[in-house]
């Protein structure tokens, strides 16, 4: 582990910002605490954390506000923080751009594993091959760069690891449930609508259709990235 890597903790409670804290000082990484959504931006741009750990009920600009601006120009890791155990708030941060989402009251070191988890998931994919080619199609996972025939359009990063991952395993059926596992990366128990949410607004981006490649519903089954 890079004792370098930088994780921003945002929680509008002091007290659990010092207990995560210490638990991430303990394993290496240097981490600093802000209280509210404002300033949690600011610091962001000033800090460039590798992680954040972001709490939802914040003053003023709530979490996924924030999730929503640091999603506009970084595709870093955030790990949410909730004392909802609802699927509503697990979709909706899942829909964001959440990488993982821990339901309060939670033990530190469970915390600490998943941070690790989300960090190894995302270095690994940073040292993947990161661009596929199709006709009138290329997908950047380096850069995050999505390009229809020559076009390059504005895409939310979860929607590209989506869109790679499938591209990736071209004719290959997988469920909602292997996508949520493969591209979020942890097991996600409840409703997987968050799957279709981003295949939509997916189909939608690569409208019109292609003759030599098409992102498919299998009934009953899932999804494909089916290649002719």
């Amino acid at each position: 582990m890079n004792s370098k890597t930088r994780i921003l903790v945002v929680d509008d409670d002091p007290n659990i910002c010092q207990l995560v804290m210490l638990y991430l000082d303990k394993e290496g990484y240097e981490s600093r605490a802000v209280y509210n959504g404002k300033q949690a931006l600011e610091v962001f741009r000033e800090f460039t954390p590798n992680l954040v750990i972001l709490d939802i009920m914040l003053p003023g600009m709530d979490g996924w506000q924030v999730c929503r601006e640091i999603r506009k120009f970084s595709s870093i890791p955030i790990i949410m923080l909730s004392a909802r155990d609802e699927t509503f708030d697990k979709v909706l941060g899942l829909e964001l751009g959440a990488d993982d989402y821990v339901v309060k009251p939670f033990e530190p070191k469970e915390l600490i594993a998943r941070v690790k988890a989300v960090l190894r998931r995302y270095e690994r994919h940073d040292t993947d091959l990161e661009q596929l080619i199709f006709p009138g199609l290329v997908i950047n996972k380096s850069n995050y760069t999505l390009r229809i025939h020559g076009k390059e359009m504005e895409i939310p990063p979860k929607e590209l690891e989506l869109l790679f991952f499938l591209a990736s395993n071209p004719n290959k059926v997988f469920t909602r449930e292997q996508l949520l596992e493969n591209v979020w990366g942890f097991d996600f128990y409840g409703d997987t609508r968050t799957v279709d949410v981003h295949v939509k607004r997916l189909r939608e981006k690569l409208e019109p259709s292609d003759p030599h490649w098409q992102l498919k519903t299998v009934w009953g089954v899932g999804y494909k990235f089916e290649v002719r």
